[in-house]
């Protein structure tokens, strides 16, 4: 037995059963495919990590070195750089090393595979 709710006082009981008509043409994604989409989104996925992706955003020069993020942050080197790490390896953030120092910028062609995850194209 199903209830339709038809206007906001009034409900009809329905004698014929409900049936279930499948709307998903179950197209999945790749598991793997979805495994790297779920690491690119829980790099991201945390206070920490999106607070040091807008500050290399906003930077002047659109990179930073990790010094520059401990300052701001108000967290130790190795902190920030394990964030960066991670960042780094999910393919959002490229690395350049310059003498000691490593610089990071952002990599737009990992934002782009951020947004398509979010905002997937329909075909």
């Amino acid at each position: 037995m199903s209830i339709t709710a038809y206007e906001a006082t009034k409900t009809v009981v329905d004698d014929e059963p409900a049936t279930c008509v499948s709307q998903l043409s179950c197209l999945l994604i790749d598991r793997e495919e979805a495994e790297r989409m779920a690491g690119a989104l829980k790099a991201i996925a945390d206070p920490t990590r999106l607070q040091i992706l807008r500050l290399i955003q906003r930077s002047p020069s659109g990179e930073a070195c990790v010094c520059d993020l401990t300052d701001c942050l108000g967290l130790r080197q190795p902190t920030v750089s394990h964030h960066l790490k991670i960042m780094t390896d999910a393919g959002i953030l490229t690395r350049e090393r310059r003498g000691t120092w490593a610089w990071f910028s952002v990599d737009p062609e990992g934002l782009r595979r951020i947004r398509d995850i979010l905002e997937p194209t329909t075909s």
